[in-house]
């Protein structure tokens, strides 16, 4: 299968060793960053620094002024990697190895966009801001992110992309100093804790017939057990149902996934658009339409009918692998299965052959492991091990 790692510019730039380092693990393609979230990142293996402190969400190339030029929502440019066009200069090293180069976009996570434009973000049903998550219901929003995918994606020498957070975020998102921990959301009532009720979503509740103010406090009522005791671990929409309703449950999720499907159809245009032909667009994803996050819930046959694929999150068992590749079973596409390689951060290289396999017996057909520039050199060796034995 055709495997991808993933790299930030940071970790090829000044690291003369790194581009044949990654083509040496036996992948064929970097997905390479061009716009990223807030970050700090270790660098085990360069050879002048172990720290990168992304300090906020930035495009990693210039910023095309004239396409930007009267906006009041643009990309903000990067100051800690030496270089006038990162993306570029890493790219060009990548390529120069012999490997194929796409974008990886991060699209509606942006923590400056939020801080600077507090109007930008989705509010939760206590009215409660949620300045990482901007809302893909507000027209402003929809513009940036659509401008932004299509000028981020399509860098030169790239050959594809992959668009993150293609869709809403919510509650869940890792973030300095983190207290969340003392009362368990479960997958449902985290739905419930990423519902938005900014102007713009009022209305769109109001077009499913609902009361904006009465679906609010519904939502409340619904959290109030999880508040009085140890929290919840309801899951899927069964889930989400049990804590909020059918009828509630069937509204909401009408206008969210109106929202995000309008968005991703949008984005892919405008990618394509701005792309030469044979571009490739995939989407980081999650069947479950309800999900939020970097891997935005999507309907599958609809996604596949849109973009060229998805990669999907496969870390983990068995079961979650079956999870989230079989709901794409039958459909034509890409289906690159998504394997975290850094063991300190939860991921299994020394176990990556065999999950692989299980992946490509669930229908895919792609790898992706995340993240080369962050694994440490045993990680390094086990995954270059494992693909030697796969492709034999």
């Amino acid at each position: 299968m055709k495997t991808s790692a993933f790299l930030y510019p940071w970790d090829v730039i000044g690291d003369p060793d790194a581009a044949a380092r990654v083509a040496d693990l036996g992948v064929q393609q970097v997905t390479l960053a061009a716009a990223y979230h807030s970050t700090r990142a270790l660098t085990p293996r360069h050879p002048g620094r172990r720290i990168v402190t992304a300090e906020h969400a930035a495009v990693l190339y210039p910023p095309d002024p004239d396409r930007w030029a009267g906006q009041e929502l643009r990309p903000h440019g990067q100051s800690w990697v030496a270089s006038d066009d990162p993306f570029a200069e890493a790219a060009e090293a990548l390529t120069g190895a012999g490997l194929e180069v796409h974008t990886w976009v991060v699209l509606a996570h942006n923590s400056r966009l939020g801080a600077e434009h507090p109007e930008t973000s989705v509010v939760n049903a206590y009215g409660d801001r949620y300045p990482w998550a901007p809302c893909i219901a507000r027209p402003a929003v929809r513009a940036y992110l659509l401008a932004l995918a299509a000028e981020a994606a399509v860098r030169p020498g790239a050959r594809g992309t992959e668009l993150e957070s293609c869709g809403w975020y919510g509650f869940a998102h890792l973030h300095a100093h983190d207290k969340i921990a003392g009362v368990g959301l479960g997958d449902a009532a985290q739905y419930l804790m990423s519902l938005c009720f900014c102007p713009d979503c009022r209305t769109g509740y109001a077009g499913q017939g609902l009361d904006p103010d009465a679906l609010a406090a519904a939502v409340r009522g619904a959290l109030e057990p999880v508040w009085a005791g140890s929290g919840s671990a309801e899951s899927g929409r069964a889930g989400i149902e049990r804590l909020l309703g059918a009828d509630l449950t069937a509204a909401t999720l009408q206008w969210r996934g109106t929202v995000a499907r309008t968005l991703q159809e949008s984005a892919v245009a405008a990618v394509r658009a701005a792309a030469g032909p044979g571009f490739q667009v995939l989407l980081h994803a999650d069947p479950a339409p309800h999900r939020t996050g970097a891997n935005v819930g999507v309907d599958p046959a609809h996604i596949l009918s849109v973009a060229d694929g998805v990669v999907l999150p496969c870390t983990g068992d068995d079961p979650a692998r079956e999870a989230v590749l079989g709901p794409f079973d039958g459909h034509d596409g890409v289906l690159a299965a998504n394997f975290s390689v850094v063991t300190g951060m939860g991921g299994s290289p020394a176990t990556l052959e065999r999950d692989a396999a299980h992946a490509a017996s669930l229908g895919a057909n792609q790898l992706r492991l995340y993240h080369a520039g962050l694994a440490s050199g045993p990680d390094l060796e086990a995954v270059a091990g494992a693909l030697s034995r796969l492709r034999r």
